[in-house]
């Protein structure tokens, strides 16, 4: 199924009218949500994720929602970002209105607010909105996982990721393939009035230079005042494979790697002598026991040479890798270049939930 009828995205928007959970999808990745002025929804989102409840979540908003609404004020930088890219996988970090509730930003006095581009959530969150006394409806939604674990871009993943919670319990709208694969831009503009200018808070699908074509400058990089945003801890993206990244390119430097992780693997290290590697740019290998690899305990996976394509590919190659049981998994780093800033930053957070993060 690739979109979900309109029958079931009213139902959706109905349960969230009443304080319940509904995972839908969006075009960076699927999210958990939840109505936003509700203190005890958006707490079920925290419950469920087991999220520290001082890790901000992000507010969904309809296209014709005016985010006035949420935030204090809204700043002309923002409104030149909103004309550029909403709907879209950018999120805005601006001052909270006092009337929305701080469970959303984990207890601060700022906002995240997006406008997400899937046609599904965009249906849902016009329906939602409408069942509101006064017109607006807002989705508080981080991605719908385990918090630290890989964001889903499917349906069955979200599924996969709450096994013990029913139809009844969380419903799951179906939306087809996430298309961007990794999450939201965040940028700040929540301290413009403390001569604190535009921040980028954690980079994605839309990058640091498209930003600055609208801005006339480049953002800052974050400091130690800044908001707290989704995504910012050190370690998170994870798979429960271990995770590495390595410069390795030539045939030599691939041998000693793979021969090294072999013994700590438990392999023979002349078993899994490798093949010349997938005339490529980008590649990966993988150990372990997992079935039909060849040679035994080995196997390569072709990554693509362009970000967007890889952003795309990544976070379900992740989920196939853990569930085809593989010991270890090794990313080649992608070129340190603006372009590539969002996928790299997405595998530097996946290797730093383990301890051997270099191969």
């Amino acid at each position: 199924m690739l979109d979900d009828s309109q029958e079931r995205i009213i139902q959706a928007a109905h349960r969230l009218a009443q304080g319940r959970l509904v995972a839908f999808p969006t075009e960076t990745v699927y999210g958990l949500g939840a109505d936003a002025e509700n203190p005890q929804a958006v707490a079920r989102i925290y419950a469920a994720k087991q999220r520290p409840a001082n890790h901000p979540v992000i507010v969904h908003l309809s296209p014709d929602t005016d985010p006035a609404y949420w935030a204090a004020s809204v700043p002309h930088q923002a409104h030149l970002l909103m004309a550029a890219f909403w709907p879209g996988p950018l999120t805005l970090i601006l001052p909270r209105a006092a009337h929305i509730p701080d469970v959303v930003s984990g207890g601060q006095a700022s906002i995240g607010l997006r406008c997400p581009a899937h046609p599904v959530a965009q249906a849902m969150l016009h329906v939602f909105a409408s069942l509101k006394p006064h017109g607006y409806g807002g989705v508080a939604a981080p991605s719908a996982n385990q918090f630290g674990h890989v964001s889903p871009t499917r349906a069955d993943h979200v599924r996969a990721e709450f096994p013990l919670l029913d139809e009844q319990a969380l419903m799951v709208l179906e939306g087809g393939e996430s298309q961007v694969g990794i999450e939201s831009t965040i940028l700040d503009l929540s301290r413009l009035d403390q001569g604190v200018g535009p921040t980028l808070l954690r980079p994605g699908h839309i990058s640091i230079l498209q930003l600055a074509e609208i801005l006339g400058d480049l953002p800052a990089q974050p400091d130690a005042a800044a908001p707290r945003v989704s995504g910012s801890l050190k370690a998170h993206y994870a798979p429960h494979t271990p995770v590495s990244l390595t410069n390795a390119r030539t045939m030599s430097e691939w041998t000693h790697l793979i021969s090294r992780l072999a013994r700590q693997t438990g392999f023979d290290s002349g078993s899994v002598a490798p093949a010349a590697p997938p005339a490529a740019r980008l590649a990966a290998v993988v150990l372990g026991a997992a079935p039909g690899m060849a040679p035994a305990g080995l196997d390569w996976v072709v990554l693509p040479d362009d970000p967007v394509a890889y952003a795309h590919r990544l976070y379900a190659l992740l989920r196939d890798l853990d569930a085809a049981g593989y010991d270890r998994i090794v990313l080649q780093r992608p070129p340190v270049d603006p372009v590539w800033q969002g996928v790299n930053d997405r595998i530097a957070r996946a290797a730093a939930a383990f301890s051997d993060t270099t191969a």
